[in-house]
């Protein structure tokens, strides 16, 4: 039994706006990714691309036989089933905008085709509720009798070639044109994850199934001793508590610095010294949460979101429970993420070492952020 299959890639990606056809995906062309499944399948021995007139040297891949298509679909579909061997049992076409063909969904073709007086296809069921426009309004469609066609669509070779050496008219799908002849269509499970790129968002769905979010985890530490300055404000968190404040250059935030340093740690862009280094003057005295700030959004024009931040505070005093809620609201403005994804906490050191002795406070944060 010989089985052959069609590759159309004679499209000109009108919607897309650019020959998507030749975007890479992964490390290869859009359309390499269903010609080397189909040529990679032990049952199908020949593979033809239909590709647009002047482009068939886009797709000159070894085992693959390339043709020039027509002004319409079904144009291009009959000289791609032209150019398979005349005594072939079976043929599937498939297009090329549908990179993730599994050989699972073409033995599932391949498997009924045989009992099939017609054309077998893939499909998948409606789940969004269908409405119909007419002249009154729109109309509420029963979508259990609805199916969403996909490709490779197959049927026996000598048929295909009949169906569309009679059809003069343009099918955006093949099997109509085998019906058109009185033939049924057999309908098998299609595949979700066989999705036709069309827009650029299709385009984009792809490259995340290639590639998963990366996610990685930063941790930021930092130390501070009171002020012997009774002014001096005390600031933790972004927000002013009772007691000495902490002696530093800017306004020695020590749980605001230790989430930079973690944001910074995860995103590899170094530490918070290196881009608001104590010897400039420019940050003399400034508020820590222009640099939570400035560090969020250096963070997402690298395409980072940050999922999460668990800080701790190290002191004998304040008393800070009562306003975790308080510093938890003015990080997450200033980072412009929401506040269930701020944690703070704070303990003591139970007398041990500086900060049990009381002579300063320390933070630890973790960070994760994902893109």
């Amino acid at each position: 039994m010989m089985i052959g299959a069609v590759i159309v890639a004679a499209g000109r990606s009108e919607r897309f706006g650019e020959d998507k056809l030749q975007l890479k995906l992964g490390n290869k062309p859009l359309w390499k990714w269903s010609f080397d499944t189909l040529a990679s399948h032990p049952r199908i021995s020949h593979v033809v691309i239909v590709a647009r007139d002047g482009c068939q040297n886009a797709f000159d891949v070894p085992g693959a036989l390339v043709v020039g298509g027509g002004s319409t679909r079904t144009e291009s579909v009959r000289n791609g089933l032209a150019a398979l061997p005349a005594t072939a049992t079976f043929s599937l076409i498939h297009d090329a905008a549908r990179p993730f063909l599994s050989h699972a969904l073409i033995d599932t073709l391949l498997q009924a085709l045989p009992g099939s007086s017609g054309a077998v296809i893939p499909a998948l069921p409606l789940t969004d509720t269908i409405r119909q426009r007419g002249q009154d309004g729109t109309a509420v469609v029963d979508r259990d009798s609805l199916f969403a066609a996909q490709t490779p669509q197959g049927a026996r070779h000598a048929l295909w070639l009949e169906a569309f050496d009679s059809n003069g008219g343009a099918a955006t799908d093949d099997a109509a044109v085998v019906e058109a002849l009185g033939y049924p269509t057999t309908v098998v499970p299609g595949d979700q994850n066989n999705f036709k790129i069309t827009t650029s968002a299709d385009y984009d769905r792809a490259n995340r199934m290639l590639s998963p979010a990366e996610t990685r985890t930063g941790f930021g530490y930092d130390i501070h001793r009171f002020s012997d300055d009774p002014s001096r404000r005390l600031m933790l968190g972004g927000v002013t508590h009772d007691g000495p404040g902490l002696e530093g250059h800017s306004d020695a935030d020590a749980l605001v610095h230790a989430v930079v340093d973690a944001l910074l740690g995860a995103s590899g862009g170094g530490d918070i010294g290196i881009l608001y280094p104590n010897t400039d003057p420019t940050w003399k005295d400034a508020d820590s949460l222009r640099f939570l700030s400035e560090t969020a959004d250096r963070l997402r024009g690298e395409g980072w979101t940050i999922v999460n931040i668990d800080a701790t505070i190290l002191a004998e005093r304040p008393r800070l429970r009562p306003r975790y809620d308080d510093m938890r609201q003015a990080m997450a403005v200033a980072a412009g993420i929401d506040v269930e994804r701020i944690n703070v906490k704070a303990t003591t050191h139970e007398g041990l070492g500086s900060i049990g002795r009381a002579e300063g406070i320390a933070a630890h944060a973790v960070a994760t952020i994902a893109r």
